[in-house]
């Protein structure tokens, strides 16, 4: 492709204007990496003009680890009957949910494994109880795949599971168990788990029933960019839909990259090498996900795995959303050693400032809670809190699938 054609579908995509498969492809494959990310970021200026990047105060919470779905990636499940599995009880939620509204958070999101006998009444119960006793805070739980594993171990349908779930208090769902929206992909890393349609499935009823939604994709799994243009291309299709149908879609598109060590299954397979992304490549699919996803505004950085120079970097590659600040986060940091997995309000601030942007808190739908123009009233920043994990023993981990042999 010609340098020529290559500036005009530059041109194209910062204008917001909609780009073909072929022609994201294009991109993706053949323009300068500071190239991508000056068309990224005038397309963001366009969606959310001017020096503002928000962001959330809330916590991530996990009710359970016991999970029969085996990804190879994960390092937090725990099949039934393991020494380490856990379901937390109603007041060590509460426990946590109370350290958040302390530090003035609006939401939690809360997810966990495919547990196979927890049933209905549970979630009602526990929804219920947290929306008696922390009526301030937005409950936004249960990934699509959660979802899916509701209907099976309940009987139900996903809108009766849902349409149950919402009048017990849940506002919104998680993009979790998205990863790469490829069953090629799927049924070499997460067999077990709910194929592409299925995960689309579940936000166009969650979508249609007013849930509070986001996009998530996970890059680094060995597969081709063709795999990452299909998926963001059917996130963008479902956008679309709902949107025309419903005018509520995602909320916003966050992705990352995968995460392994000795600690997955993943990370001991012999092609451990294949997998993972370096930041180069996590900024250029930033940028690419901004000038393909043209009806998605928001984009949110992913600090937890990028860590907060390379969140910083990407607020010039079309991000407007610096994320949360977690308070704690379980899932990824268990497949790796060195993610962070928590900021305080004033760790965004300073990181937000020193790129020369406004902080400003919001909420889960991206209203404006606060803008903080005069530095002056920004809190002060803490140490960073990386969270190590120690190697697991043989005995602990899940013999690899020949897939990954």
């Amino acid at each position: 492709m010609s340098l020529r054609t290559v500036d005009y579908l530059l041109d194209k995509a910062a204008a917001c204007e909609r780009l073909s498969f072929d022609e994201g492809l294009a991109l993706y494959r053949e323009a300068d990496l500071l190239q991508l990310g000056m068309a990224a970021n005038a397309a963001r200026q366009l969606r959310v003009p001017g020096r503002i990047v928000t962001y959330l105060v809330d916590r991530n919470i996990n009710y359970t680890n016991v999970c029969t779905t085996d990804c190879s990636f994960c390092g937090f499940y725990r099949p039934p009957g393991h020494a380490e599995a856990y379901v937390r009880t109603k007041e060590e939620l509460g426990q946590k949910i109370q350290e958040l509204v302390d530090a003035g958070g609006t939401r939690i999101l809360m997810q966990g494994g495919h547990h196979p006998k927890l049933q209905l009444d549970w979630y009602v119960d526990l929804l219920g109880y947290i929306r008696a006793n922390y009526p301030t805070i937005e409950i936004d739980a249960f990934s699509p795949s959660e979802i899916d594993n509701f209907t099976q171990v309940f009987g139900m349908s996903t809108r009766e599971v849902l349409q149950t779930l919402m009048a017990a208090g849940l506002s919104g769902l998680p993009g979790g168990g998205g990863e790469i929206l490829d069953d090629e992909i799927r049924s070499r890393v997460s067999p077990k788990k709910q194929n592409t349609a299925g995960w689309l499935g579940v936000m166009r009823e969650a979508q249609a029933l007013g849930l509070a939604t986001s996009a998530t994709m996970i890059i680094g799994f060995g597969e081709a960019l063709e795999h990452r243009l299909r998926h963001l291309l059917r996130l963008r299709d479902l956008q679309d839909e709902s949107l025309r149908e419903h005018g509520n879609g995602f909320t916003a598109f966050i992705s990352w990259t995968v995460q392994h060590s000795e600690m997955t299954s993943l990370g001991r397979s012999r092609h451990r090498e294949r997998y993972g992304a370096t930041p180069h490549e996590y900024l250029r699919h930033a940028a690419i996900s901004r000038l393909v996803l043209d009806n998605f505004v928001h984009h949110q950085a992913s600090w937890v795995t990028q860590g907060p120079k390379i969140g910083q970097v990407s607020l010039e590659f079309g991000i407007d959303d610096f994320g949360s600040t977690m308070l704690e986060e379980n899932v990824v940091s268990s497949a790796a050693h060195d993610t962070y997995n928590c900021m305080n309000e004033g760790d965004i601030h300073a990181f937000i400032r020193d790129a020369a942007y406004i902080p400003a808190k919001r909420d889960t739908r991206y209203n404006l809670l606060r803008v903080f123009e005069n530095p002056a009233d920004s809190p002060a920043p803490a140490p960073l809190k990386h969270k190590p994990r120690a190697a697991r023993k043989a005995s602990d981990t899940i013999p690899l699938r020949p897939s990954l042999n």
